[in-house]
């Protein structure tokens, strides 16, 4: 396509202001491993919220969201819970709280708090760098297709006459650039220029959802879209019939595996809790809640992101959608079998955004690219540098050797990351992958190790072992759609989990008592509890549970409404919209009694001297937490 001038300008702006931000921050994040990873703890939670929601406001995902809704209509709202997007609410809840009590900088030095340095815990420690590196590089594969898609469609330069080859290039070149910033800016870069790409993406949602509503009435939408499309509740089946419109849909509907929609929904609810359940993979989200000053300030600043994220983006993703469903069916119905809905965003973007708008708005698709690309890039060093080179290579390096070490690897993920990208063509089946497959693997022993006491090193080490090589298996050697793999995989990695735990005797009790003391987590802890309470009368026992639950329903409630009302909105419905707004205010004011009200850092009966960072809790860890 071609773009103006103004739009031109824009885009090349931003981007230098992106490169700018991450060298001049450059000197204060090589300080130390903790201020290059985790900011130093000193960045405030409404910015990490910010940070966080930015860097899940991808350019793959936006691809993937307008995909869903043109096809599935408002049924799609549910169809993200598959990755699953409510986990920020067990966040917010209860898990960011207990995570950042820890005080530790990875999710690897996490597995020493809670399993020690025995034989099996450093097996486990080991299986979550694992994890770390190859979930990384699976996403960035994954922002490595999108990008490369997007820049080839709006960009006006072509890098080559072949349009496959080009898309590749255009990857290259914008994960190049990426990379280059946040290489050298560590965490304060990151966040630092999130906030600023959510400024830029937020102003281009409501822009675009605007666009769509003084563009597209709703009987204009009503003859282009099948009965049943703005209602987001169904039966056992989908029940949209795309016959008499785009038989191309209908196709695509069975593709996806997704036509008993009851079943699909069922599986993505219950592998969703159990997978939010399990608190947050290692990867930037971890990165996050760790960077956080408090406890509470981690739990706030997961609360922020469905706040922030959610309406204007699906602004933007309805706008988009009407758009292409009003102007774009005739062409998709002459594509036929051929039409790649992936691309049905950026068909709408370069045809009805006027110019200047149009340069925002790709300057703020990229910055949500870059955001969350940054993000994940700055996940990986962490767990290579700090968890292997620091503590097993060269443990007596000097601070900015580990800094440079991070450089190294941040670049050495990306190429690896981008090799795979080359070869795979389908944001879908990458991110079904991860999400379903990859995560299936993962959940059984990241639940367990919060909510069991006997539940120890080496049935986590087993559990993920498992866990994973089933992933792979399924990735590899079936045809099986990822979301009904999930409970196969979830099962081999739970016969995992009890056996490597109860064919083998329970962890250091002196670890378990230090773990419990400081987190308190509610769940089957009472041995454990009860021999502490020996040595510390008055001892308080968690038993939030009750009302943790009750609130991550409310919470869950809360966020979808946030969804739906920014689609409602664009669609003009003001009565469906009055009723969302009426489910925000109603959850927002239960949340504030029955949650924020009754965040506390640490447990009443902790004494100062045993907060803080888990060097005071676990004295034996303290020379690989601090700076």
């Amino acid at each position: 396509m071609n773009l103006q001038l103004v739009d031109i300008l824009i885009i090349v702006a931003y981007v230098a202001a992106t490169l700018a931000v991450g060298f001049w921050i450059s000197k204060r994040a090589s300080r130390s491993l903790k201020s290059y990873f985790l900011g130093g703890n000193e960045i405030p939670w409404y910015m990490l919220g910010v940070s966080n929601a930015s860097g899940m406001f991808d350019i793959s995902g936006t691809m993937l969201l307008v995909y869903w809704l043109f096809v599935y209509g408002l049924k799609s709202i549910w169809i993200p819970w598959v990755w699953p997007v409510f986990n920020q609410i067990f966040l917010m809840v209860f898990l960011s709280t207990w995570l950042r009590r820890s005080g530790v900088m990875t999710g690897a030095e996490w597995i020493r708090f809670r399993f020690g340095n025995s034989r099996g815990a450093q097996l486990a420690h080991l299986m979550v760098v694992v994890f770390a590196i190859v979930s990384v590089i699976g996403f960035l594969a994954y922002g490595f297709i999108g990008v490369g898609k997007f820049a080839a469609t709006f960009l006006p330069w072509h890098l080559s006459a072949d349009p496959q080859t080009n898309v590749k290039l255009w990857g290259l070149l914008i994960t190049a650039v990426t990379t280059l910033y946040v290489v050298k800016g560590g965490m304060f870069s990151v966040v630092f220029t999130d906030v600023m790409q959510y400024v830029l993406m937020t102003v281009s949602c409501i822009a675009v959802g605007i666009i769509a509503m003084m563009r597209i009435s709703p009987d204009t939408l009503s003859h282009v879209i099948p009965a049943g499309w703005t209602n987001p509740f169904f039966g056992w089946t989908l029940n949209l019939d795309w016959s008499h419109l785009l038989p191309a849909v209908n196709r695509r509907i069975s593709e996806d595996g997704w036509s008993l929609f009851g079943l699909f929904f069922t599986m993505t609810l219950w592998k969703g809790v159990l997978v939010s359940a399990a608190g947050p993979a290692p990867n930037y989200d971890m990165q996050r809640v760790l960077s956080a000053r408090t406890p509470t300030e981690a739990a706030k600043m997961s609360g922020v992101v469905s706040l922030v994220l959610m309406f204007p983006r699906y602004m933007l993703t309805a706008g988009l959608t009407v758009l292409a469903l009003v102007f774009f069916s005739p062409r998709i119905q002459a594509l036929g079998a051929g039409a790649d809905f992936e691309l049905v965003l950026p068909w709408a973007l370069q045809n009805y955004v006027p110019a200047g708008l149009l340069g925002l708005l790709i300057a703020g698709l990229l910055a949500a690219f870059m955001s969350t690309y940054s993000a994940t890039v700055n996940a990986a060093p962490a767990y290579i540098v700090n968890d292997i080179y620091k503590r097993f290579v060269n443990p007596d390096a000097s601070e900015r050797t580990y800094v440079r070490a991070s450089y190294v690897v941040s670049v050495a993920v990306v190429i690896i990351g981008t090799l795979i990208g080359l070869y795979v063509g389908s944001l879908e089946k990458i991110v079904q992958w991860i999400v379903t497959a990859l995560w299936g693997g993962y959940t059984a022993s990241n639940v367990l190790k919060w909510y069991w006491w006997r539940f120890n090193s080496y049935g986590y080490f087993w559990g993920m072992v498992l866990g994973i090589v089933a992933a792979l298996v399924f990735a590899l050697l079936t045809g099986m759609n990822a979301i009904f793999s999930f409970p196969i995989i979830l099962g081999v990695s739970l016969v995992g989990c009890i056996a490597g735990s109860l064919l083998t005797g329970p962890d250091d009790e002196e670890v378990l008592k230090r773990f419990y003391l400081k987190v308190r987590p509610w769940g089957f802890w009472k041995p454990i509890h009860d021999k502490l309470a020996l040595e510390r009368p008055g001892l308080v026992a968690n038993t939030a549970f009750g009302r943790d639950m009750f609130n991550v329903a409310v919470g869950t409630i809360w966020q979808t409404a946030l969804v739906a009302g920014g689609i409602y909105l664009v669609l003009k419905d003001f009565r469906a919209l009055a009723l969302c707004g009426a489910i925000v205010l109603v959850t927002v004011v239960i949340l504030k009694y029955n949650w924020y009200d009754k965040l506390e850092d640490y447990p009443a009966d902790l004494a100062p001297a045993e907060r803080g960072g888990a060097e005071q809790a676990a004295p034996a860890l303290a020379a690989t937490v601090g700076d």
